[in-house]
């Protein structure tokens, strides 16, 4: 630790001087390695504190005082002369993973998600925090008095100090107040990814900024500059942002990003150290501070600074050394095999290569040319099998090819279709379910012929696309338009029967008409009451069994009886006139009226 308390100690004790040059290292198993810088050689190590990871140690104003948190959810005070514990205690109920002291000495900041102040003298709880929902990774104080100079200080209270969580992309600021009621944090600042370092320049004066860098994942440095003076609810944005790239002159034209790895303030808090490059050979750089412009690109020639480069391309691909006797099985004919070739030379290569003239070779002679028997390969009756119908599937999806699409997919062979759909590899469901959607909001005839492959696609992969996470996603589409069917199926089929009760009824109707009209009248009528009945009878039944029609027959039955009436009738009155006319004159004769009028006559006429 590097503060200006630190100074004035070097200046004030020779004892402390030597221990200055210890580093302390916390290790994954538990212990802690006290390392001096000075001579180059491990000095002594602290066991027996903790069982689990160390994640964070803090020394403390008085040199042979250091404090240590790990997973094991304790908190460790000890001391670096005899290398033992001095108290431990439970920090929190999940892991504690960051520690800070307070500028006075008195005061432990923890961190494992809550955030709590201990008293170091007690070793209790003085203040809590709501902290941050995932852990936090940095804990340091900004201010060493508080703002109102009115109050009288403890040395705690009225003090402000910052916390960064990992997967957080804000930056708290907690504010220690005289009363436990807020315990949330009063400011925040937002960077635009993880913060990897953090530092800053401690405020000592009432209207002195705080002056904060962070370096996040990305690369990026940002840059704050912020008068703490009381709750700000909207999160503070960085006043500058600083970026450094290459020049991208020497064959390639793009610039390329340099991550910065980390950056620490000078002592006049005008200028920067940037560490920036590659994590084994990183360059330190001092830049002075212009926050006038919000974002600054630093150009940097990284790759004439770093020697380090391979010579030798890595690869994972390993060429077997076999000689040309060895005789290699090909997959898919069982009891095959072929000699595998040595790699040939520049002048084959030539000979083999088609010149544009010439015919291309066919699939038969270049199986010949594999030595692999076609009479074997060929399937009995020229009809693709289920094996070819899969990869014949695989490789439409992959081509997008209509035709062999539509050569499988138009099968209607429903165990044609489940071996096709079982043996089709994993990658390929998905494609296949968005090809099938597309040909359902197609004609009719069509769709329900992608039924039959959603049907088995669906029973056969089922466990596969439960374990998609964005399955809804995906098939919304399919969702919507079997939705949309199965909506206007109740009223189709209510107009299915309305149009099914109308033809029927057409049809009945236009059958009634074509039937001809049927004679109900008896053929035959027997009775055995009388002869003459019988023999009238039997000459009705004659009359009706004549060829011609009823109709016919009784008309021209009718005509003849009129004519006979009519022939007698007029002979009847013929015979009347002439005995009247008789009668007549032998009345005249006896009466001597033989010569009357006219009139008279016309009379007795």
């Amino acid at each position: 630790q590097d503060g200006p308390q630190r100074k004035k100690r070097k200046s004030e004790a020779a004892e402390v001087d030597k221990q200055l040059d210890i580093l302390a290292i916390g290790t994954a198993v538990g212990s802690i390695l006290l390392y001096s810088t000075v001579k180059g050689e491990l000095q002594s190590k602290l066991d027996g504190g903790h069982d689990n990871r160390i994640n964070c140690v803090r020394w403390h104003q008085d040199n042979y005082c250091l404090y240590s948190c790990s997973e094991d959810k304790h908190i460790v005070e000890w001391n670096t002369q005899t290398c033992k514990v001095k108290c431990k205690w439970k920090g929190d109920n999940s892991s504690v993973s960051s520690l800070c002291i307070s500028p006075d000495g008195k005061m432990l900041l923890s961190a494992g998600r809550t955030i709590k102040l201990w008293d170091l003298e007690t070793k209790e709880v003085y203040r809590h925090f709501t902290g941050h929902a995932t852990s936090v990774s940095s804990l340091m104080f900004t201010t060493v008095k508080p703002m109102n100079e009115n109050k009288s200080f403890d040395g705690i209270t009225g003090l402000y100090f910052l916390s960064g969580a990992i997967h957080d992309r804000l930056l708290s600021v907690w504010y220690i107040r005289s009363d436990r009621k807020e315990k949330n944090a009063v400011m925040s600042f937002t960077v635009t990814d993880e913060p990897t370092f953090i530092d800053l320049t401690v405020s000592e004066v009432k209207e002195e900024p705080v002056k904060l860098a962070v370096v996040c994942r990305d690369g990026q440095l940002h840059l704050f500059e912020h008068i703490l003076n009381g709750y700000c609810k909207k999160p503070l944005t960085s006043n500058c942002t600083i970026q450094i790239a290459t020049p991208g002159n020497d064959g390639d034209s793009t610039p390329k990003p340099v991550p910065i790895l980390a950056a620490a303030f000078c002592t006049d808090k005008q200028s920067l150290l940037l560490v920036y490059g590659n994590t084994l050979q990183p360059i330190i750089e001092k830049v002075s501070l212009n926050t006038s412009e919000s974002h600054i690109c630093l150009i940097r020639d990284v790759q004439k600074v770093l020697a380090l480069k391979t010579e030798v391309a890595v690869t994972k691909v390993k060429t077997p050394v076999v000689n040309s006797d060895t005789k290699v099985l090909v997959p898919g004919i069982p009891g095959h095999s072929a000699a595998v070739k040595t790699p040939s030379s520049g002048k084959e290569k030539n000979k083999s290569k088609r010149k544009p003239g010439e015919p291309e070779d066919s699939i038969e002679e270049r199986l010949g040319a594999l030595d692999i028997d076609v009479s074997k390969v060929k399937t009995p009756g020229g009809l693709p099998q289920t094996d070819s119908f899969a990869v014949l599937l695989v490789q439409g999806l992959e081509s997008n090819d209509s035709d062999i699409l539509n050569k499988v997919l138009n099968t209607r062979k429903e165990t044609l279709i489940k071996n096709t759909v079982a043996r089709m590899p994993i990658h390929a469901v998905i494609p296949l379910l968005h090809e099938l959607t597309k040909r359902l909001q197609g004609n009719p005839y069509s769709a329900s012929q992608m039924v039959r492959w959603l049907k088995s696609v669906f029973t056969l992969h089922a466990s596969y696309l439960s374990t998609l996470p964005d399955l809804i996603p995906q098939l919304g589409m399919l969702y919507q338009l079997m939705e949309s069917r199965v909506k206007t199926l109740q009223k189709l089929s209510r107009l299915h029967g309305r149009l099914f009760l109308l033809v029927t009824q057409v049809a009945a109707s236009e059958t009634v008409q074509d039937v001809t009209e049927v004679n109900q009248t008896a053929k035959l009528v027997y009775e055995d009451e009388s002869s003459e009945e019988e023999g009238s009878d039997d000459e009705m039944i004659a009359d009706k069994d004549s060829d011609v029609s009823g109709l016919e027959s009784d008309s021209l039955l009718f005509d003849c009886n009129r004519n006979c009436s009519t022939e007698n009738w007029d002979e009847d009155e013929e015979k009347e006139e002439q005995s009247d006319e008789q009668d007549m004159t032998v009345e005249k004769e006896i009466n001597g009226d033989s010569d009357l009028e006219p009139e008279n006559e016309s009379e007795e006429e």
